[in-house]
């Protein structure tokens, strides 16, 4: 019954120390800026002994809860964000993704005209929804995170083979622009495409679309580096897996 709630517009990750399972974790929150119906929030996990995990930077608008449109937030929330200020931290600020270049035109037919690759479909069930009936924000990570190997691991695979180990993926930073947000029932397709590659590490670009419509649900942005899984360190591909994934660029943006 709630008349306002926070809705995440743009959100700017970065995964900098590797957690394993049982591992302590703690978060820490703070209001980086307030603006008239929006806000720039920073939330730090770190490790047991104070290492940075990873850091979150979203950006969310005080909307509310019938269409979801912004309103201006009140003196009594402004009196304690003023409370919670901080700035954002070193390994908070964006070191690989370009965070002031304005959202592209996604949508499911200039993913083709792109040639970006289809890489997953599904349908949005109740019980990843919130309050709200809208999918939540953890979805739209881990519906592209889950359909990634159909667009790099027979790749990584080959990359690795002359090596010999066990080759992985894992995301280093990452940029998500949330458009419009799915329901129950409502169908997602994922539409993936190379948009950089360097000596270690692939810049990729999803875009997540609404089947039936074609319009945009989501857009993400990722650096993404394939690691040895014994010992967890980034490996270098050879210069011929480096040469076809280079062939595979396509101009895909955020």
């Amino acid at each position: 019954a709630a008349g306002a709630t926070l809705t995440a517009r743009d959100m700017h990750i970065r995964f900098l120390k590797e957690a394993r399972p049982g591992a302590p974790l703690v978060m820490h929150g703070a209001v980086v800026e307030l603006r008239d119906s929006d806000a720039t929030l920073c939330l730090d996990t770190r490790h047991a002994d104070g290492a940075p995990a990873s850091c979150f930077t979203v950006v969310v608008a005080h909307t509310e809860t019938r269409d979801f449109r912004a309103f201006p937030w009140s003196k009594r929330t402004r009196a304690a964000a003023d409370r919670m200020k901080a700035a954002l931290p070193a390994h908070a600020q964006p070191r690989s993704i370009d965070l002031s270049r304005a959202p592209a035109n996604a949508s499911r037919d200039a993913a083709l005209a792109l040639g970006a690759t289809r890489i997953g479909a599904s349908a949005v069930s109740p019980d990843q929804c919130d309050a709200f009936g809208r999918l939540r924000g953890e979805h739209f990570i881990g519906r592209t995170s889950d359909s990634v190997p159909n667009l790099l691991a027979g790749w990584r695979r080959e990359a690795a083979a002359q090596s010999g180990v066990e080759p992985a993926g894992a995301v280093v930073e990452a940029r998500l622009v949330f458009r419009r947000w799915p329901r129950a029932g409502e169908l997602i397709e994922i539409f993936s495409g190379v948009a950089g590659v360097a000596e270690k590490t692939n810049h990729l670009v999803h875009w997540m679309c609404d089947a039936e419509s074609g319009g945009a649900w989501a857009s993400m942005e990722a650096i993404a580096l394939t690691f040895d899984v014994a010992t967890r360190k980034a490996i270098a591909p050879p210069p011929e897996a480096l040469q076809r994934m280079r062939a595979r660029v396509i101009a895909m943006a955020v």
